[in-house]
């Protein structure tokens, strides 16, 4: 049993239904920021467990749940007053009594959806307060969170069969001194006996705290205070438990002695991560939901935390949808299991050769996700020809490319693999390589992208095999006494520029053999340059190329 797909209406920031359909297992959202993603994994555990930032929905509805278009087109028309809609959809055996067409597609379907609109029974009063004009906010007191199952059978969250845990590694959200999400997956651990177990020992703690000698004469001084007269009430201190799940909230979670909300950040994360893997209760399809792992932990942490979910989700018993912005996390997971949202659009990467997940997730530290979310991008080879394309972009339009969202990325030999990502997903890309001697391997190498326009994928190199690499084809732009007086680090200069015959090298030789050497600190003596160089015609090329709309 699996939730297959998710359709959300008026919710933050998805107005229109935004449909988005998941994997058995393991699921990687990736996007921009505003992209939705933290949206999605709000609105799939409000539908599974009724909580919205840890409290309860019933009592915690607001304006702000609604998407703001929405809201303020009600506000100038007064008509249609907006509505939430989520539906989950199940797949899976023995969901019989799920299966319905209330649903927005109105066709057979397993599932349940939370609406959030006016209640009927206040309908009167709702017109009411909108015909008095003048509406600066959403009547919230008249709607109403209802759960139903697509064959209209109202249900609540704790009778659908799969369950979520969120986990939210971004910040510490805390209740009455404990982290609610915490506590809210222990709380799933427990069969019915536990739960009550716990809540006769939380309910004998109030006899026994009343029943000590210090609380007796506290409550006497305050008896004293309050009860002036015959009918005044009198006022004592006690614990709550004043509601049904009092134990709940009266419990705190610790860490070796240390209550859960002063241990790490990052600790907190691996915690609550492994407690919602280990589940017990397997006969229920668990959602696990992951906001950012990379928050607050190290690398080695990190890499601990992935392996673990990744086992997890090897052996077929938990569903989990992770949003990221780390490349090491969606490396090591699998590239083939992101879903890329871009303007409310999803691009998935599932169609990814064996060769390329595989690569990237045995060597995961390259930064794909700069590939996968940027406007275009420029690949070297390189860090000195990465500096050199920064030099060149900077020279010509006096700012860095990132700045107008293309990224310069260093990938070595990787070209190929960083191409398949960039065609999957429709990405503008410049390739910039050396020729190393073998121009026409390269072109049929690269057949499809080389001196082809209407390509999206270009790949720019010079053809000239006596300038095979990139420190020749510098020396070869800029003269080799120019390039000298840039690389020189003993150089005397006076009033008027360079003093002759105080440079490094002797000769073009001796200068190339230097560079060739020292390829990083050269590029970096041009990217420091105060004044312009000549840059190859091949890389102006390429930046104009990732420049096009």
């Amino acid at each position: 049993m699996h939730i297959s797909r998710v359709r959300i209406k008026n919710f933050k920031c998805f107005k229109e239904p935004f449909d988005i359909n998941l994997n058995e297992g393991l699921n990687i959202l990736v996007g921009d920021n505003e992209a939705g993603k933290s949206t999605i994994l709000e609105a799939i555990h409000l539908v599974l467990s009724g909580l919205s930032g840890g409290r309860y929905l019933r009592n915690e509805l607001s304006e702000y749940l609604f998407n703001k278009t929405a809201v303020d087109e009600f506000k100038q028309t007064l008509k249609n007053p907006p509505e939430i809609l989520i539906e989950i959809f199940f797949s899976g055996e023995g969901l019989a009594e799920f299966e319905g067409d209330d649903n927005s597609e109105k066709k057979r379907h397993c599932g349940a959806y939370l609406k959030i609109a006016p209640d009927e029974r206040e309908r009167l009063l709702f017109d009411s307060y909108i015909g008095l004009g003048n509406v600066t906010a959403i009547p919230i007191e008249y709607y109403e969170a209802t759960w139903s199952t697509f064959a209209r059978e109202p249900i609540s969250p704790k009778h659908l069969p799969i369950k979520s845990a969120f986990i939210d590694s971004t910040g510490g959200k805390y209740q009455n001194g404990s982290d609610i999400y915490i506590s809210h997956i222990i709380k799933n651990h427990l069969d019915t006996n536990h739960k009550n177990s716990l809540s006769q020992a939380h309910r004998k703690l109030q006899a026994n705290f009343m029943d000590d000698a210090s609380v007796r004469d506290v409550n006497e001084i305050i008896k004293g205070i309050s009860k002036k007269l015959p009918n005044d009430k009198e006022v004592s201190l006690s614990i709550d438990l004043s509601t049904r799940n009092a134990w709940e909230n009266g419990m705190v979670s610790y860490v070796e002695n240390i209550p859960f909300q002063h241990i790490g950040k990052g600790q907190q994360s691996i915690i609550k991560t492994k407690l919602a893997l280990a589940h017990k209760k397997a006969e229920e399809a668990n959602f696990i939901l992951i906001e950012e792992p990379e928050n607050h932990l190290s690398h080695t942490k990190l890499n601990q935390l992935i392996k673990d979910i990744d086992d997890k989700c090897k052996d077929g018993s938990k569903q989990i949808l992770i949003s990221t912005h780390n490349s090491f996390v969606a490396n090591k997971l699998g590239l083939d299991r992101i879903i890329l949202l871009n303007e409310k659009r999803q691009i998935r990467l599932e169609d990814l050769t064996y060769g390329t997940i595989n690569f990237f997730k045995k060597v995961a530290g390259y930064d794909t996700l700069r590939l996968i979310l940027c406007e275009a991008a420029i690949l070297c080879e390189g860090d000195s020809d990465e500096l050199i394309v920064q030099k060149a972009y900077r020279q010509k339009h006096n700012k860095l490319p990132i700045e107008d969202g293309i990224e310069v990325m260093s990938v070595g030999l990787s070209f190929d693999r960083y191409i398949e990502i960039a065609k999957k997903i429709g990405k503008k890309v410049s390739v910039v390589t050396d020729n190393d001697g073998k121009p026409d391997t390269l072109k049929e190498k690269f057949i499809d992208y080389f001196e082809k326009p209407e390509s999206p994928i270009q790949v720019f190199f010079d053809t000239d095999i006596n300038y095979r690499t990139l420190e020749p084809q510098l020396v070869k732009a800029n003269g080799w006494e120019r390039v000298n007086e840039i690389v020189d680090e003993k150089y005397k200069q006076n009033g008027k520029g360079y003093d002759k015959g105080d440079y490094k090298c002797g000769n073009e030789n001796e200068l190339l053999d230097f560079m060739s050497l020292n390829k990083t600190e050269c590029a970096l003596k041009f990217f420091d340059l105060a004044d312009n160089f000549v840059v190859p015609d091949y890389i102006l090329k390429a930046i104009e190329h990732a420049q096009k709309k």
